[in-house]
């Protein structure tokens, strides 16, 4: 698509909810989403109230008692696979869609719908390899079993970054075991799960497994508070996922919570600076700072510190900011207004509080683009350990640097954080890389790399950055609840009141 295209004034894309392989648009109320391009409206999506959320779990519920209960885990797994095949022969036209509303990169936006379909393949692949297990007890004429049975209706609350590949690392587990879904996406990018749910009927799943419900605050808490919600899976703010998880305590149901982080990505003087440079680059400004592992914090061992801050912001200035569509350029914009004047100020306050910008710190005015969303990549140094960007997340492209001597004085200062999604080491010592990773307090350490995950690998934080764990073969154990069977072989009545010698059996 080329720039003017972009620019185009473009017919205002309209939704409706996606209940029991149907999209409903009659709700009474909607809200508008922008793209953050060219700042126009992009789209008119349903603002749900709390009756139309229930609504919507109630379809997911019949779905749960009715044909997907009826399907064999094995029938379900392939139906999963199936629904992967759909998404990739989709991907350029969903991935469009996505750019068009949180102003990712096309070329990323398309590989996270890509890559969907691994998740379902692995997940589909499990369907049938969830399995109880026979208890050897010490009275050996009773037979005692466990069931892996699913939970019921989960809900899946998703931010606006990566919308296709977070919805699918979160849904993909809870399918295979068995549960159906209500997705409710955020209002920012709501288009692209209601495409999924549509792609989802035409590859033979079952009206009412997966649903969307779309809308604000309200539609959110009406989900997390209805009864027949048995778990949720939130990716979003720290303070998000701690009103979900007092609100779901109160119904004493579960929760997986992928949320906020910090990340420290730390350079020693031995690295593979080239290597380093473009892992540090990658983890901040790849996705314009949009993404919970962005490396925000780069520490720099100290005899390298300045050529790698010299390098860092030679790039930094080359980075070409633009049109997401097009395949030259290497960022877009900020998703919406609120945020790019979150970073605006964020990285006021940072300079406020002591802060030099070496780079960057203000909003770009493009052209061909007068009402978008762009701000630039952004460095700082000369922060004081108390400097609010050293504890706050941006999720913007902003990164500072910090000078360090050893492997101590780095991990105290790393780990000074509520924080502990992801850390990035980058070092050619041996010794030192396994120590760092012992030591950093992250669910990840990523190792002379940055940004890599897979299906099969556990995902998740500590401290603040959440609850639970995504991706992995024990993930798909979080979506069920376990039944002990006991059975009785012998003939022998067991009368409770009829004495007998020799002791139990």
């Amino acid at each position: 698509m080329s720039t003017q295209a972009v620019g185009q004034a473009e017919a205002v894309h309209d939704y409706g909810n996606f209940v029991a392989g149907d999209e409903v648009k009659s709700g009474t109320r909607s809200f508008l989403s922008h793209n953050p391009t060219t700042g126009k409206v992009w789209g008119r999506f349903v603002d749900s109230t709390a009756a139309e959320v229930a609504t919507v779990v109630e379809a997911a519920y019949q779905a749960f008692k009715g044909p997907w209960a009826t399907l064999s885990p094995t029938r379900r797994g392939r139906l999963l696979m199936a629904w992967g095949a759909k998404i990739v022969a989709e991907a350029d036209r969903i991935a469009a869609l996505e750019t068009g509303q949180n102003g990712k990169l096309f070329a990323e936006m398309r590989a996270q719908l890509r890559a969907a379909e691994d998740w379902l393949v692995y997940f589909g692949g499990m369907a049938d390899k969830v399995e109880g297990s026979v208890i050897p007890l010490d009275r050996t004429s009773v037979f005692n079993y466990t069931l892996r049975e699913p939970l019921g209706v989960v809900a899946v609350i998703v931010p606006w970054n990566s919308p296709t590949f977070l919805t699918i690392m979160g849904i993909a587990p809870a399918l295979a075991a068995g549960n159906t879904v209500v997705i409710k996406p955020s209002e920012v990018t709501s288009a692209s799960a209601i495409e999924l749910a549509k792609l989802a009927v035409e590859a033979g799943i079952p009206p009412g497994v997966v649903n969307v419900v779309t809308g604000l605050r309200e539609a959110g808490e009406a989900l997390v508070a209805h009864p027949r919600v048995r778990k949720i899976n939130f990716t979003g703010s720290d303070a998000g996922g701690r009103a979900i998880a007092a609100a779901a305590g109160k119904r004493l149901v579960s929760c997986v919570l992928e949320l906020g982080g910090k990340s420290p990505n730390i350079v020693f003087a031995d690295a593979d600076l080239d290597r380093a440079e473009a892992g540090v680059l990658a983890g901040i400004f790849a996705a314009a700072g949009q993404t919970c592992v962005a490396g925000s914090r780069a520490f720099i061992q100290r005899p390298v510190y300045d050529e790698m801050v010299q390098r860092l912001t030679a790039r930094a200035a080359s980075i070409r900011v633009g049109d997401p569509m097009l395949a030259e350029t290497q960022m877009g914009p900020i998703a919406t207004a609120a945020q790019l004047a979150k970073d605006e100020s964020m990285v006021k306050k940072a300079v406020a509080e002591g802060a030099e910008v070496l780079h960057g710190g203000e909003r770009l005015s493009l052209p061909q683009f007068p009402g978008g969303f762009f701000y630039a990549p952004t460095i700082l140094h000369r922060l004081s350990a108390e400097n609010s960007l050293l504890r706050d997340e941006v999720f913007g492209p902003v990164l500072a640097v910090l000078p360090f001597d050893d492997e101590d004085e780095v991990v105290e200062a790393a780990n000074r954080t509520e924080f502990g999604l992801a850390s990035g080491v980058w070092t050619r010592d041996l010794r030192r890389a396994h120590m760092m990773a012992r030591r950093l307090e992250a669910g990840t350490v990523w190792v002379n790399t940055y940004r890599a995950m897979a299906f099969n690998s556990p995902f998740g934080g500590y401290k603040d950055s959440g609850i639970g764990r995504q991706n992995g073969i024990d993930t798909i154990l979080q979506y069920t609840q376990t039944k002990s069977v006991w059975c009785e072989l012998s003939e022998e009545v067991q009368d409770p009141f009829v004495l007998r010698t020799g002791g139990s059996r």
